[in-house]
């Protein structure tokens, strides 16, 4: 096993199991539940919006190891940025997990993705992909004004 695929799964084992932003948000604005009804995943987000900054985000949920890690570090990932970064961030992490290009981001410069990279190896289990991407479609649900989101 290479050393980058060892680390990505060290990474993946340490937000699983000690997820970040882990629990309810007192002053959210924006709220969602996400459910993967082929696995069991559920999560609700909530977010804090400053203006057009993501002042603070956090989750609660249970689930499988790529699902609880994928929420945990999207919420590190997204404290700080603005409603656009959040929205390319989401196109991006979509189209590392699922292999496929995302028509909204056609022509843009790619978003660097940091330590959500190692969500990459996903594509290549298709039910795993579901799992890796909740966190993100609850995101833009909550973003959307919409209160639920299913990978289904």
């Amino acid at each position: 096993m290479s050393d980058l695929r060892e680390l990505y799964q060290e990474v993946i084992l340490d937000h699983s199991k000690r997820p970040r932003n882990f629990g309810r948000l007192s002053a959210a604005t924006h709220r969602a539940d996400g459910d993967n009804p082929l696995c069991g995943d559920k999560i609700h987000l909530e977010l804090e919006l400053d203006g057009d900054r993501v002042k603070d985000v956090r989750f609660e949920g249970q689930g499988c190891a790529i699902s609880t890690a994928s929420a945990s570090l999207m919420t590190e990932a997204l404290k700080g940025r603005t409603l656009g970064e959040a929205r390319a961030l989401f196109h991006q992490m979509h189209e590392t997990c699922t292999g496929q290009p995302d028509a909204e981001t056609a022509g843009l410069e790619p978003v660097d993705l940091g330590k959500l990279a190692v969500f990459e190896g996903v594509r290549q289990y298709p039910l795993r992909v579901k799992c890796a991407t909740l966190a993100w479609h609850t995101l833009r649900n909550a973003l959307e004004g919409q209160a639920s989101a299913s990978t289904e």
